[in-house]
């Protein structure tokens, strides 16, 4: 795989087929899409602007500045009935010469994306990030402030490349009087949209997937704890709480 790095941004090809659109339009179609790591996290797709419908693209008349990318021209992008303002830059003059010549899209402002004909959401996904879900007989137990508000042997555990494993565990073994829905929701492109709750008082300490993404519907339902942020005792043993993003 090709691949470029510059400070924390990397660069490589994708061999899948990427399309987005906007006001019912394909606004860009391609089989030699870019994953450009902006963050660390996750990449997003630059399109070659051979593979952009030009008419589409409006400058705007400014510029945006990054430190690792340069200067990029900004556009906004007209499709069929819809509008994004500033939603596409090009670095026509970029010091990462794999990206000069290519089209970013805001991705929130974009209305679909797929990769060959699957939609994908929220972001583009990681091709280094797997994501395993495995029903397990061990036994978790969770403790807010002393307090037990969990307690189950049938666990999901669920392994994501470069994070801690997540205990999901059956709503009939949490102690649901004491959780308190907070309106707080996140967005996954492996497992979809999670709504949280407090626990015990303490805010955004659980949450679960409702209607989980098809390759994560083993946790239908389940609840899950920031092992971060409480004490988890697994077969009896606590566990050490980890040091992440999330902490």
């Amino acid at each position: 795989m090709d691949a470029t790095n510059r400070g924390r941004v990397r660069v490589e090809r994708t061999a899948k087929r990427v399309r987005t659109y906007l006001g019912g339009r394909v606004v860009a179609d391609t089989t030699a899409a870019l994953l450009v790591w902006e963050v660390p996290y996750y990449p997003t797709y630059y399109f070659p602007l051979g593979d952009v419908d030009a008419t589409a693209l409006k400058p705007s008349g400014t510029t945006k500045h990054s430190p690792s990318r340069g200067e990029a021209t900004v556009h906004t992008v007209t499709s069929g009935t819809g509008e994004a303002p500033d939603a596409a830059l090009i670095y026509a003059d970029s010091p990462l010469e794999q990206i000069r010549g290519h089209v970013r899209f805001e991705w929130a402002a974009m209305d679909a994306w797929f990769e060959e004909d699957e939609e994908v959401f929220f972001h583009a996904r990681d091709p280094y990030t797997r994501v395993d879900i495995l029903p397990s007989s061990r036994h978790v137990r969770v403790e807010v402030d002393g307090v037990t508000v969990a307690d189950t042997r049938s666990p999901h555990i669920l392994f994501e490349t470069g994070l801690p494993a997540r205990y999901y565990l059956p709503k009939t073994d949490v102690r649901l009087d004491l959780l308190e829905r907070t309106g707080t929701v996140s967005h996954c492109p492996y497992k979809g949209t999670a709504e949280y709750w407090s626990v015990n008082g303490k805010e955004d300490l659980a949450w679960s997937y409702r209607t989980p993404l098809p390759e994560s519907q083993k946790v239908t339902g389940l609840v899950a704890f920031y092992n971060e942020k409480l004490d988890i005792y697994v077969d009896g043993e606590l566990q050490e709480r980890p040091k992440t993003k999330f902490a």
